[in-house]
């Protein structure tokens, strides 16, 4: 007998756009409509439509027409939104959400190049949020001047990406001795020691490791779509992570739990690590583990397109980055071997001797 369909949580109602996107919103009986944000069933989106539901949430009032919020309304509605990543679209919500606070009622007319170079700078002190919400209003006055065609020129044109600290090397790659530091502090069978093999042993990313569980194996091999990419990542189980699972605490649909048993999302998950990273003594965090992962099998002898399919990537520029370092590495031993004398000089007679007195 097929099992009966869960009935929907009451309150919760789905719409999708003319768009194709789909909208979910709790309204209790002729009451206001309040947004779900975030992916259905992703304990983010159960957060919300509790808040809607025990009324915290707050009502979002209808935008005046051609207003910064209007627009931005428009654009979370359109389908150059709905083919973005899951995690790009929560990124930047939060972002549109506090450029509607502060600049809303805005009338587009009235946005140009300044105004956004003035945001840009009122980010200036942390350059990565800067830059963050840079690409968000880029990608935004993209689709306005061109599907949603509600503006003629795009004011964040020229407005250029600010450098900051670390730009050129990123987040910090765990080395192997700090990789024997964490292993040393976490032992096998510990939840911290299972979140760091699965990171270091799948190279995946935050927002793949805090869902991927059980239902994602089949015959030793996880298979799960990317979150960022939508690419397609078939990665086997290796005997260190395999041992992890088998004696570790894990979750029904998330082998990473926290301490009350349910799955993180992805932020919270990254501040637990950090925190456990801090622990050990290892500065590393989450992503510096996928990047250590990734020198392991440069420097072991992984092509470009192996590393491509493994992590996810979808052009060749990461993985270059990581067989070139590795060819590098290899190229400097071999010529420091070189540099050595393989054919010393014989000693020149009586070099060295005294010269007798006459």
């Amino acid at each position: 007998m097929n099992a009966m369909p869960r009935p929907r949580p009451p309150y919760l109602h789905r719409e999708t756009t003319r768009h194709g996107a789909v909208v979910w919103y709790v309204r209790k009986n002729d009451g206001p409509r309040i947004r779900v944000k975030g992916e259905y069933g992703s304990p983010e989106f159960w957060a919300a439509y509790r808040e809607a539901l025990e009324g915290r949430a707050e009502v979002q009032k209808k935008a005046s027409p051609h207003t910064l919020q209007w627009a931005l309304d428009k654009y979370r509605a359109s389908s150059a939104w709905a083919s973005l990543s899951n995690a790009t679209r929560r990124q930047r919500e939060n972002i549109f959400k506090a450029v509607i606070a502060s600049a809303g009622n805005e009338r587009l007319s009235d946005i140009d190049k300044a105004s956004i170079i003035a945001s840009r700078e009122k980010r200036a002190a942390t350059p990565h949020a800067a830059n963050v919400y840079l690409k968000a209003m880029r990608s935004f006055y993209a689709w306005a001047c061109g599907d949603g065609a509600i503006v003629e020129t795009d004011p964040t044109k020229g407005v250029s990406l600010l450098k900051g600290k670390n730009d050129d090397v990123g987040f910090h790659t765990w080395t192997e001795e700090e990789v024997a530091r964490f292993e040393a502090r976490w032992p096998i069978g510990t939840r911290e020691r299972l979140a760091f093999d699965l990171l270091l042993y799948t190279g995946l990313r935050r927002g793949d490791a805090v869902r991927v569980g059980r239902q994602h194996v089949k015959d030793g091999v996880i298979y799960i779509k990317a979150e960022k990419t939508g690419e397609d990542l078939f990665i086997p189980i290796l005997p260190p992570f395999a041992a992890s699972i088998a004696a570790a605490p894990t979750g029904d649909l998330a082998f990473i739990v926290g301490s009350d048993g349910k799955p993180f999302v992805k932020e919270s998950f990254g501040n637990w690590f950090r925190d456990v990273c801090r622990a050990a003594g290892c500065p590393g965090a989450a992503h510096g583990l996928r990047k250590a992962g990734a020198t392991r099998a440069a420097e072991n002898g992984a092509t470009e397109k192996e590393l491509m399919a493994l992590f996810g990537w979808t052009n060749g520029k990461m993985a270059n980055l990581y067989t070139k370092a590795a060819d590098r590495k290899k190229l400097a031993a071999a010529a420091a071997e070189r540099l050595l004398n393989k054919n010393p000089p014989h000693p020149v007679p009586g070099a060295g001797m005294k010269a007798e007195n006459t």
